[in-house]
């Protein structure tokens, strides 16, 4: 009962109803303790009974009275530590109320402010947290739904503020926006991050605000004007500069401080330099001083150069700005416009077409050369009054330079209403008295007058005549050719076909007269040549781009036998032409003489072979036959008598000459097969004239002839085979010996010229007859008839087959009874050099191969 009335308030609650159990509970067992304790205090007799019992031996109870004196020593302990958290606890609720007092108040005030002014206050905790809306708007649009702002904002407005708002949530980014509803409501937004939470603030403006928030809308519009003004001066391509109230340069763009020749306009302004003369300044000057614009055409030295200048200074408030206008370039291109008018004049006074011009007033303001020689009654005098249009018709009709009319003076006017017609454009044929045909074309001006041209037909006409007339003649040509002739368009359709076409093919005229596709012509056509590929190919051409079509010839063989040869050809405007001819009989005759040339060569080929085999057979025995009779002729051997020496020199004679002639063949087969190589090496000139003389030493000998060697001191080396150079002089002076009589004089000369070395061999002997000059040098050709020369005709082939192989040429010149010179040209140049050694090369490797 006692419990009960001293926890009594605090049952109340559920919450009260358990502290007042705790409460109860420490102050039962703070009492026990108390109590507890004060006996064992107030009483030590019984404490030394207890001690006694103890010492008796009684442990039982001794345990129990342990356990009483803690149990009453824990409960006075917890009793102490209670109360003395009791009164911390009510210290601190004291606190706490008072500051809960405080708070109100504060949130009182907050509230009386909030209230005081029309708002929206929106808060957030956190970027995924719902937002807390206090809304003082007082508008119904706004109490509905304030977080939609596009329902009482501008579309822009409200999306410019939503995005700042997604912002500040994110990253607490503080912001300020002006803000407008469709009505002109304007209002003023403002969101910051406070003490963690994303706070937006929107407040209607009116009165002082708005204004001052109008003031700052034209303020920075003003700011933009002027940046955009200041950034368009700057672009200018002429001088701007500015001057303030003590005439000082406040400002000057880029093309100033080009043309004062400042590194910057800041250069300009520092350096205070001007690009206007003293007197032009003060002139200015007082201008701004009346408060009046100032405008004067001045000469000024831009970049360097003295200009001309159309300057402009307005004033404002004290100061001014002022624009120079740059005249050299406006000036230069009147000249230019000057000299373009005089040469267009030039050009037009070169024409053939004759040009006259009007103004607006119908007078004549220009005409050309071509214009007084196509009017001749017209003189220069009169032309230059500038007489009227009407006049000069009138004139020229007197002098029955017109077309003659019936109506002239409806003609006249049909011609002058181009004055005052809206079309640029109008053509007349004039059918002149003279036989002359004119085409005049009237252009409208855009100034006004008009513009005649007059152009002499009469040749195009002509032209135009003999071209119609050539059309039919080469129609009438096409229809009678022999061969087939068809034309198709671009679009793949046939245009034309004579009937050698027709006839070729076997087709019905009819279905041709239709103008069908390629595609039906050529299934036609199939019938008598059924190969697709021949048929795609030509359908390629005919329907194929202009740009990509290449003229070619194809070989059709038809199934009845015939042989056609087509040809396709482009035509202008992307027509194709294809040509058929009947080549059957020319294909017949191609196929024997293929045949007859087929067994030619291998006929020549068994003849190659034949004398290759024989030569070399040949050789053997002979070499055999020179060795024995060099043999016989030793004393060694035995004694002859001088008829078998006279025999044995016969013997050795006739062997050499028939080694020579085989060695010549065996040279010239070697030739024909591609085979021969020459030993490239720097050849002595005068060292291979030398060892030629020597070789045929003994037949001049026995035939008492002279020979003359003559040789340039310069004629030195050049690149060649010095074997093949001796045996060509060799062949050249036995040539000449045995075409020469006993007494006369061989010439054996070399001379170098422009990379060029000339052997020449000349003999005094019967000469060789014209027509046979043009085949000394074919093989076995031997014009002997009248001379002790005998020999198979292979010298002069040898000859200029090794001259040829060098690079070089023969010539040959002869006359009956004059004698006969021999002129061999061998290059010297190094690109000749290496041409031969790689045509060595290459017939080294066909040989390996």
């Amino acid at each position: 009962m006692h419990d009960r009335t001293a926890f009594g308030p605090i049952a109340q609650s559920p919450a009260g109803r358990r502290r007042s159990l705790r409460a109860g509970s420490l102050r039962r067992s703070a009492a026990v303790a108390l109590t507890a304790g004060g006996l064992l205090l107030a009483r030590p007799a019984r404490a030394q009974a207890l001690a006694g019992l103890f010492a008796a031996g009684d442990s039982g109870e001794f345990a129990h009275l342990a356990l009483s004196l803690g149990l009453a020593l824990f409960s006075t302990v917890v009793a102490l530590g209670y109360l003395s958290e009791r009164k911390r606890w009510s210290r601190g609720q004291t606190r706490l109320a008072a500051e809960l007092e405080l708070a109100r108040s504060k949130l009182d005030r907050a509230e009386t402010f909030l209230s005081s002014e029309p708002q929206l206050l929106v808060s957030w905790d956190g970027p995924a947290s719902e937002p807390d809306v206090e809304n003082s708007l007082g508008d119904a649009a706004f109490a509905r739904r304030p977080l939609a702002f596009g329902t009482w904002l501008t579309m822009k407005d409200a999306r410019e503020l939503e995005q700042w708002i997604e912002r500040l949530r994110q990253s607490g980014e503080a912001f300020r926006l002006a803000l407008a509803n469709p009505q002109g409501r304007r209002f003023d937004a403002e969101g910051r991050a406070v003490a963690g939470r994303a706070v937006l603030r929107i407040r209607e403006v009116s009165g002082d605000r708005l204004e001052l928030l109008s003031l700052r809308e034209r303020h920075a519009r003003c700011v933009a004007e002027a940046e955009g003004l200041r950034a368009m001066l700057e672009a200018l391509p002429t001088p701007v500069w500015m001057r303030a109230a003590d005439g000082r340069l406040s400002f000057v763009n880029a093309a100033y401080a080009s043309a004062v020749e400042a590194e910057s306009p800041a250069d300009a302004l520092r350096r205070q330099i001007e690009l206007l003369d003293h007197q032009a300044r003060a002139e200015a000057a007082a201008a701004r001083g009346r408060d009046e614009v100032f405008r004067a055409r001045v000469t000024a030295v831009v970049a360097g150069e003295r200009h001309g200048l159309d300057v402009v200074e307005a004033p404002f408030h004290g100061a001014s700005a002022a624009l120079a206008l740059d005249r050299h370039e406006i000036d230069a291109m009147r000249s230019d416009l000057e000299q373009q008018m005089q040469a267009h004049s030039r050009t037009l006074d070169q024409l053939p077409i004759a040009v006259a011009i009007f103004d607006r007033r119908k007078r004549l303001v220009y005409r050309n050369a071509a214009y007084e020689r196509l009017w001749p009654p017209l003189d220069r005098a009169f032309l230059d009054q500038g007489p009227s249009d009407s006049q000069i018709l009138d004139r020229l009709r007197a002098e029955q330079r017109l077309p003659v009319e019936v109506d002239f003076r409806a003609w006249k006017s049909r011609l002058l209403e181009a004055y005052r017609s809206s079309e640029e454009h109008h053509e007349h044929i004039w059918h002149m008295p003279d036989g002359r045909t004119l085409r005049v074309v009237v252009n409208v001006n855009p100034q006004g007058g008009v513009t005649y041209l007059y152009d002499d037909v009469s040749e195009r006409y002509f032209l135009e005549t003999r071209f119609h007339a050539l059309d039919r003649m080469q129609n009438e040509t096409l229809e009678n050719l022999r061969e087939g002739v068809a034309v198709f368009g671009a679009d793949g359709r046939l245009r034309f076909c004579n009937p050698a076409f027709v006839a070729l093919w076997r087709l019905d005229k009819r279905a041709l007269d239709e103008k069908p596709r390629f595609d039906a012509v050529s299934k036609l056509c199939a019938k008598l040549h059924p190969n697709e590929e021949t048929w795609s190919e030509l359908r390629g051409f005919v329907t194929g781009l202009q740009e990509m079509r290449q003229g070619f010839t194809r070989r059709i063989e038809r199934s009845d036998g015939s042989v056609l040869d087509c040809t396709a050809q482009a035509l202008p405007e992307g027509a194709a032409l294809l040509t058929f001819v009947d080549v059957t009989a020319g294909v017949n005759v191609e196929r024997a003489l293929t045949e007859r040339n087929e067994a030619l060569m291998a006929a020549e080929k068994i003849r190659n072979d034949f004398v290759h085999h024989v030569s070399y057979e040949l050789r053997s025995p002979l070499n055999n036959i020179i060795g024995f009779s060099h043999l016989l002729g030793e004393r060694s051997t035995g004694e002859l008598n001088a008829k078998q020496l006279e025999y044995l020199g016969y013997v050795a004679k006739s062997s050499a000459a028939l080694l020579a002639i085989i060695n010549d063949i065996l040279d010239l087969a070697t030739i024909d097969s591609d085979a021969m190589a020459l030993e490239l090496g720097d050849v002595d000139v005068e060292d291979a004239m030398r060892a030629a003389a020597e070789g045929v030493q003994d037949r001049l000998a026995e035939n008492t002839i002279e020979l003359k060697i003559v040789a340039t001191g310069d004629v030195g080396r050049f690149r060649g085979d010095a074997k093949r150079i001796r045996q060509i002089l060799f062949n050249l002076l036995s040539n000449a010996i045995g075409f020469s009589r006993p007494g006369q004089t061989i010439t054996l000369a070399a001379l170098r010229r422009e990379g060029e070395i000339v052997l020449k061999v000349a003999d005094r002997g019967r000469g060789i007859a014209p027509e046979a000059l043009e085949k000394v040098f074919d093989r076995f050709e031997s014009h002997t008839a009248g001379s002790r020369h005998r020999g198979v005709g292979l010298g002069l082939s040898i000859v200029r087959a090794f001259t040829e192989l060098h690079g070089g040429r023969v010539l040959i010149d002869s006359a009956l009874g004059e004698g006969t010179t021999v002129t061999c040209i061998f290059p010297t140049d190094e690109r000749h050099d290496h041409a031969a050694s790689t045509s060595e090369e290459t017939r080294e490797r066909g040989r390996a191969s």
